[in-house]
């Protein structure tokens, strides 16, 4: 190399090293004044809400994420944040409880999907795991689920006890072609209409196996809201081609009170939440105008009646009704009482609709117990006798199975049995598995009562039965320790038919510190009756109340616009 050349080398690697040096120094800048820049933003929001409350009516899954997001989001103090609930108890329809010696108890099971709750997995990423030092409850969640993979070998179950071949969905013709225009039929012309007002033209709908194995997936009704059916075909649309399998169902290490509850209440706790129990709001006033902001909070405790008073900033947020109001539970010798008076929260939203337009209506929701109850029933027994009959019957070993339904049964029950142990406090000797039925005012096929009239002895004698193995009814009795049976009559609430204005936006028009976070507020695309609904809904609302910019809502996936999804879906109605 010429000497001129060596020279010029060595100045364009000269002039590229300062080039290179500028570059990292640029984005060393950049990045130190994005930190400063979001430092500032920090110590501004936490100047701007060092003096507001946020009130939290009704302590379910929804107002524990709403208080998290208010600490994660919008520095907010922990101790400024009060969260009130009637019962003595945090989480709301969220629960497992009991020990060895009463037995365990779980009114209902949340499926958590992987691909739908985007905004579930989101916000726990924040939170740690109580089991994991190091983790989230998201990668606690997922990595148990990915160990313990759901693939149902017995989905459907007739009289004879003879497990169905699903792999076919059983539709003709006429079902295809409802289905697919329901798909492209805008909601606005879906008011008050049920999912069999949509099927009369073809009946043979509801004897098909994807009614059977969809209906009981997600507790739907014939007489179910279309809205709510049309939501669950387009969200969960990928499901539609595994549903015979259930392998898109995502299962927590244990209960979903230890599993979810537990831990996000622990975080709220470290960050000074102030938890306030057995303590009911029994009405909200608003300032005299025409917007809505809430001025008082009308609480009853065990002192008597008091008023909280709500100053400039300050925010509400409340829970509009809850699915296991009125919930009551039986044991081995005892059913189930049908309470439908007085459900708390509903009585709560009735009041303030009545104050306020644009709060929703309560009453499509809280008035029709017999269309809107199930009861499902917790069976603890010592050893794994009766779970292992359950396992060499379905080929499935406890928590890789799914709902199992018998779907001759006049009660249209179901089995699913969890990863044992499903409880923390469980012994290694105990097992414990979750059953429900569908149509409570049925009478049994070998226990001649109503579901609801049923003591639990009596709905595992028809569970046993059902599985045909009543010559070892005794011996699998002398194993239990308790059932536990338990009637909601407003489970599937919000399942009912209802015009699109009876559920309000999560945040009203003209709303200037209100909101309402549940299954009964309306977001557009979404599905109720899951741990996304309520968590979405608790986002929306801090996000709009706190006038939060610099973070995003995660929206609902568009799975219904993935041509290779519609393809399988497609392929699989055709099977």
């Amino acid at each position: 190399m010429s000497k001129k050349n060596k020279n010029k080398r060595n100045f364009l690697i000269a002039v590229g090293a300062i080039a290179g040096a500028a570059a990292v120094a640029k984005a060393a800048s950049n990045n130190l004044k994005k930190k400063n820049s979001k430092m500032i933003s920090n110590r501004v929001n936490e100047e701007e809400n060092a003096e507001k409350q946020a009130y939290f009516i009704g302590g379910g899954l929804a107002s524990l994420a709403g208080a998290t997001y208010l600490i994660r989001d919008c520095s907010f103090k922990g101790k400024n944040i009060h969260v009130i609930e009637g019962m003595n108890i945090f989480g709301g329809s969220n629960d497992g409880s009991g020990n060895f010696e009463a037995g365990y108890v779980c009114r209902g099971g949340r499926m958590l999907n992987e691909e739908t709750y985007e905004n579930f997995w989101e916000l726990f990423k924040s939170v740690p795991s109580l089991e994991v030092q190091g983790k989230s409850v998201t990668e606690e969640i997922l990595n148990f689920d990915h160990l313990h993979p759901t693939h149902a070998q017995a989905r459907l179950v007739d009289r004879n006890g003879i497990i169905q071949d699903v792999s076919s969905m059983g539709f003709n013709n006429a079902d295809r072609m409802l289905l697919g225009k329901l798909m492209i039929t805008p909601e606005e012309k879906l008011d008050n209409m049920t999912i069999e007002n949509w099927f009369e033209l073809s009946p043979h709908f509801f004897e098909t196996n994807f009614w059977y194995m969809w209906q009981t997936t997600f507790a739907f009704q014939k007489w179910s809201s279309l809205f709510e059916f049309k939501r669950y075909m387009e969200r969960m649309i990928f499901e539609f081609s595994r549903i015979e399998t259930l392998e898109g169902v995502t299962r927590t290490p244990y209960n979903q009170y230890e599993s979810v509850i537990l831990p996000i209440k622990k975080y709220l706790e470290d960050n000074g939440v102030d938890f306030i129990n057995e303590t009911t709001v029994t009405d909200l006033k608003f300032k005299d105008y025409e917007g809505i902001t809430v001025e008082e909070i009308i609480i009853r405790d065990k002192e008597g009646e008091k008023n909280i008073k709500l100053n400039d900033g300050d925010i509400c947020i409340m829970t509009n009704g809850c699915m296991t109001d009125c919930a009551s539970l039986g044991d081995m010798n005892t059913a189930p009482e049908f309470r439908i008076d007085n459900p708390i929260s509903a009585d709560l939203w009735y009041k303030i609709a009545k104050e306020k337009i644009g709060l929703g209506n309560p009453e499509p929701f809280f008035t029709k117990p017999d269309e809107t109850n199930w009861e499902s029933f917790t069976v603890t027994c010592k050893g794994n006798k009766l779970l292992k009959l359950i396992e060499n019957f379905t080929g499935n070993i406890p928590g890789s199975g799914a709902l199992m339904t018998f779907k001759d049964s006049n009660w249209l029950m179901s089995i699913v049995v969890a990863a044992q142990p499903h409880f923390k406090n469980q012994p290694l000797d105990t097992t414990v598995f979750w059953a429900y039925g569908l149509h409570t005012k049925n009478v049994g096929d070998y226990v001649k009562k109503q579901m609801r009239e049923c003591t639990g002895k009596e709905l595992l004698t028809e569970l046993i039965h059902h599985l045909h193995m009543e010559d070892k009814l005794d011996e699998i009795m002398a194993t239990v320790v308790n059932v536990i049976p338990c009637m909601m009559p407003y489970v599937d609430a919000q399942f009912q038919p209802r015009k699109m204005s009876d559920r309000p936006k999560v945040v009203p028009e003209g709303s200037t510190n209100f909101a309402m976070a549940s299954q009964f507020v309306e977001i557009p695309e979404d599905m109720v009756f899951t741990e996304e609904y309520s968590v979405r809904a608790a986002r929306i609302a801090v996000y709009t109340l706190m006038n939060v910019k610099d973070k995003k809502i995660c929206p609902v996936s568009q799975y219904k616009k993935n041509p290779n999804i519609i393809r399988k879906a497609l392929k699989k109605s055709f099977s």
